[in-house]
């Protein structure tokens, strides 16, 4: 009797196993993950206008997600929030624009399908400028938490987080990388599946022949922005013009992709791409198109320059902060390198104790990848829904300066 592919791939007692010919090997894992592309639920763009009250809403932008509003009275909506498909992961993100007529004080209730409970506390925009909803506007209530909002003919757009769209994050990179060109290079390798760029930035000094490759990543789960916000602050300090930075660079090489998962994250989704997939999930078979990008492109790399990777930093957010490490340490690379990196983060961040929890990775997961195919450190690097944007900018610096430190070591 025939076994199920996943069953079969289940049968396998051993990980990291290299399968294929193709420019990106397959790396096999212990618990094997469907990730052939499944039908989304896009959203019906529009306005939703209630004329006695003079308020609106609209999903009629890049990163929105709004399904439906209905009024129960004159100043309370329920807004209806749905996942791009299902099952998915409890992450609930949410964003549209509201206005009024007039001003006035409205209450919008989050209403989700389901098991599903709001996450995120609201980000509000106004004038350009984010603020965090307050506890005393803001209520988690199981399915129904609420929001009192002032509104008035201004748009304000309410938010599961800041809203970092393609077009934001591009514009960013442009910023970051300009006046250093010549060992920036900003490059378009891909496309996504609704046709988006797929970029990476390619950063060293020199030749690039036998460097040390290191990857970083973020934003493969496209609501998980304080991820990203560390991630800015990392790749930043290291493009900062100083000594470290330039000894660094003459003895590695940095693969920097700023945007995993551009459709969904343009499209307003919980957790999925445009393939309605998971694509953390995808690091082996390399069933989407943005995840063979990348690992065809980082294969390339090394291949082109007889080169070696050694550390992978993939950026998340989730609800507490917390580095997600192998326990294989001895067969990496640099395998002393956690303890003394995490060892520096205690040392120069202020009050800061460092939240890590090892496995060894048995679904096919980016910081598997990584050790299984590479034999390289990797690590998730998640950032809490709600640590304060300072502190994360903080976190990001030094941990970007004390990594550079040890390696130069």
């Amino acid at each position: 009797m025939k076994l199920s592919l996943a069953r079969a791939y289940k049968t396998i007692l051993f990980l990291g196993l290299f399968v294929g010919c193709s420019s990106a090997p397959k790396v096999l894992f212990k618990d094997a993950v469907d990730t052939e592309t499944k039908s989304i639920r896009y959203q019906d763009k529009r306005t939703f206008t209630f004329t006695d009250s003079g308020v609106s809403f609209s999903n009629e932008f890049d990163g929105a997600r709004l399904n439906a509003v209905e009024q129960l009275n004159d100043s309370v909506f329920i807004v209806t929030i749905q996942p791009e498909n299902e099952p998915i992961n409890h992450s609930p993100f949410y964003a549209f624009n509201v206005w009024s007529s007039s001003p006035k004080e409205i209450t919008l209730k989050f209403k989700y399908p389901g098991q599903y409970k709001h996450r995120y506390v609201p980000k509000i925009k106004s004038n350009e400028v984010w603020s965090i909803a307050d506890s005393l506007n803001f209520q988690f209530e199981g399915q129904y938490s609420s929001l009192k909002l002032q509104t008035n003919p201004n748009t304000k757009t309410v938010s599961g987080q800041e809203l970092h769209t393609s077009s934001d994050v591009y514009s960013w990179v442009d910023q970051l990388i300009k006046g250093k060109e010549n060992y920036v290079r900003s490059k378009k390798i891909g496309k996504t599946r609704l046709k988006r760029p797929f970029k990476v930035l390619d950063v060293y000094k020199g030749t690039p022949d036998n460097k040390p490759v290191l990857v970083l990543l973020t934003r493969q789960h496209p609501p998980e922005v304080t991820g990203y916000f560390a991630f800015q602050a990392f790749l930043s300090t290291i493009l900062e013009d100083n000594p470290l930075t330039s000894r660094f660079l003459d003895h590695y090489r940095i693969l920097a992709f700023p945007l995993m998962n551009p459709d969904g994250v343009d499209l307003g989704h919980w957790r999925h791409n445009a393939g309605g997939v998971d694509i953390n999930r995808d690091w082996s078979f390399y069933h989407q198109p943005e995840i063979k990008t990348t690992v065809d492109y980082i294969t390339q790399v090394l291949k082109k320059n007889n080169s070696k990777l050694v550390l992978a930093l993939d950026f998340h957010s989730t609800w507490y902060d917390v580095f997600y490490t192998n326990k294989e340490r001895k067969s990496t690379a640099i395998p002393d390198f956690l303890p003394k990196w995490f060892l520096a983060l205690e040392q120069y961040i202020p009050d800061y104790k460092v939240n890590e929890k090892s496995s060894n990775s048995t679904k096919p997961v980016s910081k598997g990848w990584f050790l299984y195919g590479h034999k390289a450190v990797g690590v998730t690097y998640e950032i809490g829904d709600d640590t304060p944007r300072d502190r994360i900018q903080l976190i990001g610096m030094e941990s970007a300066k004390a990594m550079m430190q040890i390696l130069e070591e």
